[in-house]
């Protein structure tokens, strides 16, 4: 079982960039697919990116690609979520979770994190 927490978030300027760290705790962290996921006020909960347990292959939301970089370092047990040219609209509480196949689907996601607001505005 992993245990994951969130970290990183915060109020960021339109056009900025912030950084998303997820921490695990437990074991067989380096065997688990990492997805990130966002959930904004009044809407249900989106897929953002998700990486495989080796960094060597990444997906990304048509709404993010381009402009967020998933990444991770088993080492640390850390996966990473880079932000650049943040919007309004990626305002939302961010997640992450790990599961057995690397997917954009939550129900493939069994150990999520409690998660880190991300406020976007000027």
């Amino acid at each position: 079982q992993v245990q994951l927490v969130e970290s990183g978030g915060g109020l960021v300027q339109p056009g900025g960039s912030l950084r998303l760290s997820c921490a695990a705790s437990g074991r067989g962290f380096s065997g688990y697919g990492i997805g990130w996921f966002r959930q904004a006020p009044g809407r249900v909960r989106e897929s953002v990116a998700a990486i495989n347990w080796n960094g060597g292959s990444t997906m990304y939301s048509d709404s993010v690609r381009g402009r967020f970089i998933i990444s991770r370092d088993n080492g640390k047990k850390t996966v990473y979520l880079q932000m650049n040219s943040l919007k309004p609209e990626d305002t939302a509480v961010y997640y992450c979770a790990a599961g057995a196949r690397v997917t954009m689907a939550e129900y493939d996601y069994n150990y999520w994190g409690q998660g880190t607001q991300v406020t976007v505005s000027s």
